[in-house]
């Protein structure tokens, strides 16, 4: 990622830390708008807002580290995580492979259609023969 690109946020971190936490800013935010990124191209750019949609605002990716009392192993932590949630969301789907009914769900299916058929035929009325 080129780091022009990155947007790095640092605010106070919950937790461990004792009187220190409240005075330092050790918790990053870190963001991604991918629909201007230069690290991918239109068709990665296009997968990348499909699969993430779900944890964007907008067009903006952000990822938050918190872990260490470090910021900068917070800051390590996000380019990371970053990098993995990237990564997994470039990956090509797995195309399905068709396959035919088992003969013995064929036979299941129609033993239950017979089945249906039957109760079906006991609610008519009768034939007059």
């Amino acid at each position: 990622m080129p780091a022009g690109e990155l947007v790095e946020r640092f605010s106070h971190a919950s937790g461990p830390g004792g009187q220190g936490v409240n005075t330092s800013d050790s918790r990053v935010q870190l963001g991604l708008d991918l629909a201007t990124t230069t690290a991918l191209n239109d068709e990665q750019r296009e997968r990348a807002l499909r699969e993430l949609g779900d944890h964007l605002t907008g067009t903006v990716l952000t990822i938050t580290a918190a872990e260490t009392r470090s910021q900068r192993r917070n800051r390590a932590a996000a380019r990371e995580r970053l990098a993995e949630v990237l990564r997994a969301a470039l990956v090509p789907p797995i195309p399905r492979r068709p396959t035919k009914p088992t003969r013995g769900s064929k036979l299941r299916r129609l033993a239950d259609k017979k089945r249906r058929s039957e109760v079906k035929a006991r609610r008519r009325r009768p034939d007059a023969d």
